[in-house]
């Protein structure tokens, strides 16, 4: 699939196998998380628009290069995504944040919206949709839904994950086949609860120690 990729990073890699780790307590899990979204923003801002800009130097006067546009707003899926906020703007200091709340309706199974808050602008912005996990994809899908009903451009917005399943991949990438999807890493497949396998159990508890 053209519009997925799994990041390979021997970092990334080790992180993800300490926080896939049921011994990780929530202050390192948490950690973790940070450091991975980090590392992965670093890769998926890649290719950000750059300008040039007449810079005075100590010695001289030059020409370089600065972002260009709009900043980038980071938007996470409450509550698991606020888990990787902090480590996207510690990379990218300027960014706006936005936040989706989803959470899903016990009889049909579907994500309902609860709470949707954006910058304004947002048509012009880079988004990067944060979410921990990649499970069935109903709630990543919502929350694109979410942010084009509210301006925002596909092919401004990014899916960043830590961990992915076949399914959710399947389903996300046939509901928005123009929305780039980033991960840490593509599983095995969902159990029967619709939990990732191997996986690293309920992303929002681990974060907030509500197991």
């Amino acid at each position: 699939m053209k519009n997925f990729q799994v990041i390979e990073h021997p970092l990334i890699k080790h992180k993800l196998t300490l926080l896939r780790d049921e011994n990780t307590g929530t202050k390192d899990f948490r950690q973790l998380v940070n450091e991975l979204a980090r590392l992965l923003a670093y890769e998926v801002s890649r290719d950000l628009p750059l300008e040039d800009v007449q810079v005075k130097t100590p010695l001289t006067t030059t020409v370089q290069k600065q972002l260009s546009g709009k900043k980038v707003v980071i938007v996470p899926i409450l509550r698991a995504g606020l888990g990787m906020v902090d480590g996207i703007l510690d990379l990218i200091p300027a960014a706006r944040v936005g936040h989706v709340g989803m959470y899903r309706d016990e009889k049909t199974m579907q994500p309902v919206e609860y709470f949707v808050k954006m910058p304004n602008n947002l048509e012009d912005r880079h988004i990067y949709l944060v979410d921990p996990m990649l499970a069935t994809g109903g709630s990543a899908i919502a929350a694109v839904d979410a942010l084009v009903k509210r301006g925002a451009k596909k092919e401004n917005i990014k899916f960043i994950c830590l961990v992915s399943a076949p399914e959710g991949v399947r389903a996300f990438t046939e509901a928005h086949p123009d929305i780039q999807v980033y991960t840490a890493a593509l599983d095995e497949k969902l159990n029967d609860n619709a939990y990732i396998l191997p996986g690293l159990g309920d992303a929002g508890d681990r974060l907030y120690g509500t197991l």
